[in-house]
């Protein structure tokens, strides 16, 4: 029997390791122990919540979220601890890039318990990320990699990983597993009226929301995209605030809605006609449900949708954005094998099955 505790702590996270988790089912002689550490605590994410998402419920929740980095990152590392203690896994599974990922990986670490981490090897480059410097140290501890694209294995080459004692395994992405799965399950949001083509668009990042002159300029974009086509702008309570204090205000042309569920979003990316957005996540699933993106950052991961154009990067200019709205043209052959083709969870649990070292 091999026991697996896989340490999860946002919401995006559950919805990957879903799919993982769903694998894991099918086998008899793997048992999977689920921690939610809390760093992102949704009250959505009630019983409901993993119900219709066909997701396992966790075993363990541990309440750490809302504090400073180091602080969170320090009461993370002490709780798993002493749930690793108590059941002895084989393997500590961590994905992504968050808090929770860095603490499950340096708990694990420390007591001598393999690691796996899945979305293993993505780089921004910019290391002003929180996000970039707990990916590049879980990847450092881990004991074997999985990485969603070749150019994620890149990277880990251009480090010197094959001088570190870690296995890399080109897995895909569990992502794209997951897209497969709930586009059958997907739900139009109750009330929205949708007359025609619509463009899907999400802000959130900090590096926009947190800089007027950045923000002004997005404003201003969707305003004028706008008049021509219906944009659905799916709003957090923190981006909401964040545009209120503008003097520039949204058109009334912008539907802005509520945050939206996992279920609901899909549906959206399913029937929209092209994606803006500055979410790491969305880029990959525009592709994955055959829709062009404009990426409002100045960075992205998922270079392979920008060398493929699926994608193109316009950061927060005003005119870059407008531009490769009315005049980029897209790739449109979204054959091309990127990400795996929904075979990214078998690949893993096959890994760590066979795993040698």
């Amino acid at each position: 029997m091999i026991k697996v505790v896989t340490i999860l702590g946002a919401r995006p996270q559950f919805i990957k390791a879903g799919s993982v988790s769903r694998e894991f089912a099918k086998y008899t002689n793997i048992k999977e122990v689920i921690v939610h550490t809390g760093q992102h605590y949704d009250a959505n994410m009630s019983d409901i919540f993993f119900d219709e998402m066909k997701i396992p419920k966790p075993d363990y929740f541990l309440g750490i979220g809302g504090n400073s980095h180091g602080a969170m990152t320090g009461q993370m590392i002490e709780k798993i601890e002493a749930v690793l203690l108590t059941e002895q896994p084989d393997w500590v599974l961590v994905y992504g890039d968050t808090n929770s990922t860095l603490a499950g990986a340096i708990a694990a670490s420390k007591l001598h318990i393999k690691v796996a981490h899945i979305e293993a090897g993505l780089r921004s480059f910019n290391m002003n990320m929180p996000e970039e410097v707990n990916r590049i140290l879980t990847d450092r501890i881990s004991s074997i990699l999985f990485c969603p694209t070749q150019t994620a294995i890149n990277n880990l080459q251009s480090e010197g990983v094959d001088k570190w004692q870690t296995q890399v395994s080109l897995s895909g992405d569990v992502m794209q597993d997951g897209a497969i799965f709930y586009k059958q399950l997907a739900e139009k949001p109750a009330d929205l009226a949708l007359n025609g083509e619509f463009v899907l668009s999400t802000i959130h990042r900090a590096e926009n929301t947190d800089s007027v002159t950045r923000l002004t300029a997005i404003v201003e974009s969707l305003n004028f995209i706008a008049e021509s086509t219906s944009i659905v702008l799916p709003l957090h309570p923190r981006t909401k605030a964040k545009l209120e204090a503008l003097p520039l205000k949204l058109s009334p042309a912008v539907k802005v809605i509520a945050p939206v569920g996992y279920l609901n979003m899909v549906w959206l990316i399913d029937n929209c006609k092209l994606v803006m957005t500055d979410s790491g996540g969305l880029q990959k699933e525009a592709f994955f449900f055959a829709k062009p993106c404009i990426t409002l950052r100045d960075e992205t991961e998922w270079v392979e949708l920008i060398e493929h154009n699926f994608n193109v990067l316009v950061g927060a200019d005003k005119d870059a954005i407008i531009a490769a709205y009315n005049e980029h043209v897209f790739s449109s052959d979204f054959n091309v094998d990127l990400y795996g083709n929904g075979l990214a969870s078998n690949n893993i649990i096959n890994a760590l099955i066979n795993y040698e070292m």
